[in-house]
């Protein structure tokens, strides 16, 4: 069986972080598939060494950095470490352009996931937030079409749906790690949609639908 991951280069991640033991524990967990870069918030907007940074700093100076790192680098992914877990704070740290949002209670699983999902191109956030924002996505667009599937692009549809990473998805199915890219470039075409996270939404919404749609004819 190949290894899905033998021909990926390391991610490297630039960390900002007001707390020297989180930042170590940080590159602790992460060491053994991403090189890490400590970097101050000047170096982390022009630094173009890293394509993800993980934020953890104050409170007061999180929004402000967000809208900062907007504006220097659009394309910048952001994960942001808080110690609030209030849905409408994460909602709000969400809708101002980063990419996940992890607690400092975090599992080293939840860490590597979140940075593995966002690499991807999808939000990490905690469940229930993921759940408001897919209806705020939704609200308002019409039913979406019926999309065929094959078997194998409905396994992976299953494991987006599940918030599974590339790397767990090729693991899973015991395929390299470019098939499964493949196999989403696909998926996005059939549902027309732009992302991982408009395609998991699609997905939801095709399913959703396909069980009322059943439940109706039970009745009838």
């Amino acid at each position: 069986m190949a290894d899905p991951t033998a021909t990926e280069p390391r991610l490297k991640i630039g960390v900002i972080s007001a707390d020297p033991l989180r930042a170590e524990g940080l590159r602790t967990i992460l060491e053994h598939t991403c090189d890490m870069v400590f970097l101050t918030a000047q170096e982390a907007r022009y630094s173009m060494e890293v394509s993800l940074v993980l934020l953890d700093t104050r409170e007061e100076d999180v929004l402000t950095m967000i809208a900062a790192f907007r504006r220097a680098r659009p394309a910048l992914r952001l994960i942001v470490l808080s110690s609030r877990s209030e849905p409408a704070y994460i909602q709000k740290v969400i809708g101002s352009g980063a990419k996940g949002f992890l607690l400092h209670t975090a599992s080293e699983r939840e860490i590597q996931m979140a940075v593995d999902v966002v690499v991807d191109g999808s939000i990490w956030a905690p469940r229930k937030v993921l759940a408001s924002l897919i209806d705020t996505y939704a609200s308002g667009t019409e039913r979406p079409k019926e999309v065929q599937l094959t078997p194998r692009e409905q396994e992976v549809i299953e494991l987006l749906i599940a918030g599974r990473a590339n790397r767990e998805i090729a693991v899973t199915l015991g395929v390299e790690l470019k098939t499964v890219k493949t196999h989403v470039g696909r998926l996005l075409q059939k549902f027309s949609v732009p992302n991982r996270v408009a395609l998991t939404v699609r997905a939801l919404e095709m399913q959703t639908n396909r069980a009322r749609d059943s439940s109706a004819n039970l009745e009838n």
